[in-house]
């Protein structure tokens, strides 16, 4: 079963898609912002991680900086997810080896779809 971990601030928005993923097949871990976040995947290995960019303590942004810092041979798929619609932010995000920039509202068919064409094509 595929690992996901998902990284936000708003406990219903990740109860909602903890709930969605699950259904979906995949085993789902929570975290409340990039600093735990950071932690759950420094200590265990994940297929993917779905984080938010605004988040208070360590925001979606900072935890990719620091993933890159310090698992610079992650094999794992990044999906940022974000009502900032700016261009530099889908920029920023788009620039990521191996991930994905998705707007707010979140639509979970939408995400779920995407996770199995990249977990199915991992190139």
């Amino acid at each position: 079963m595929k690992r996901i971990l998902f990284v936000d601030d708003e406990p219903h928005v990740s109860r909602v898609a903890q709930l969605s993923l699950e259904r979906a097949g995949y085993e789902v871990e929570l975290a409340s912002d990039g600093l735990e976040g950071l932690e759950k995947l420094l200590a265990e290995p994940y297929d993917v991680l779905i984080t938010d960019m605004m988040m208070p303590r360590m925001n979606g942004r900072e935890l990719c900086e620091a993933i890159q810092e310090q698992i610079p041979e992650r094999k794992f798929f990044i999906f940022v997810i974000t009502s900032r619609s700016e261009p530099e932010h889908r920029e920023w995000a788009e620039s990521l080896p191996r991930a994905e920039f998705i707007e707010k509202p979140l639509s979970l068919s939408h995400l779920i779809s995407r996770l199995r064409q990249h977990l199915e094509d991992p190139s």
